[in-house]
This record gives C-alpha cells, structure tokens and sequence, in this order.
C-alpha cells in the first residue's frame, strides 16, 4: 500500500490522553502515524516516551508478535534533526532503529544506514528498512519486564488520575 499524506493539522482536542507536552504539534502528528502504522501493518504494540537505562528517552518504543523490538526517533525539522546528536544510543535497546520525519521534511538529510518512516497524523510508511541488530538477552528481558509495568501503569492512570 503506498502512503499518501493526508490532512496535517490535529485539533488541540484531537490530542492523545498520555502527552507530556514536550512534543511539537508535527512530532505528535509523526509520532500518531507512525503507531498507527505499526499496529495496523505490522502487528506492534507502541508505547510513547519511553525512558531507557541510559537516561535516554525513546520518542516510540514498538514490540512485535515475536518479541522483537524497534525504537523510532522522530524528528520534526532539519533543525531538530542537526542538533541532536544522541540517536546511536538508542541502538543498543533495540533490534531496529528508524528515524520517523514527516512528508514536508527531505528524507535526504537522514543516514543511509538507518531505517527511515515518513508519517503524518493519520499514517504513515516505511520508506527504508533498518539493519537487524539483535538485542542480548538479559537486555530483552529487562526490557519487556519494564514495558509490562509502564504499559500497567498508563491504564491505570488513565482510568484512575486521582493521587498516585
């Protein structure tokens, strides 16, 4: 199926309960696209700013039916993309690593070696894969136990928001 770019701009109200409102309105509508992308193509479960071990912060985690596990660094701007120089840390959470930019932005900009989605708000495609690089063990397992309490954790909040 190719992707096409649809309308670009959510309403405020239009926004996902979970937000911690660090994110461009772009990287919000990318960071929809591409986790609907995956769940409905790719049969993935997407968590959202996700922490990692080494203090950095995973724009979309996605787990597979496999347990296989991708992250995905948006980046919104040309801008956005020169000054952040922390992604190859992201790598060694992951089986694969994919940058998510949105059609306006020139896919040009990113690393060949990397895989590459192009999304908006309402979907989104994979333009280049990435490598497999498989995670260790002791990494997945820590990981997915981690994954298993945030993912416990958001529905609670989201269905009791009174005092933790």
């Amino acid at each position: 199926m190719a992707w096409r770019p649809s309308r670009l701009g959510p309403m405020a109200d239009d926004l996902p309960p979970i937000v911690d409102l660090r994110q461009s309105a772009t990287a919000l509508r990318v960071q929809r696209g591409v986790m609907r992308m995956l769940r409905e193509r790719h049969d993935m479960a997407c968590y959202a700013e996700v922490p990692l071990a080494n203090g950095r912060r995973a724009d979309v985690l996605a787990v597979g039916p496999k347990g296989e596990i991708w992250i995905i660094e948006i980046k919104s701007s040309l801008i956005d993309f020169q000054v952040d120089r922390k992604w190859p840390e992201y790598r060694e959470f992951s089986d694969k690593f994919f940058f998510a930019k949105p059609p306006e932005l020139d896919a040009e900009i990113f690393p060949e070696t990397e895989g590459l989605i192009v999304a908006d708000g309402h979907d989104g495609a994979i333009l280049r894969d990435s490598p497999d690089t498989p995670l260790a063990p002791a990494r997945r397992k820590t990981l997915m136990l981690k994954l298993a309490r945030m993912g416990a954790d958001r529905i609670h909040v989201l269905m009791d928001p009174g005092p933790r």
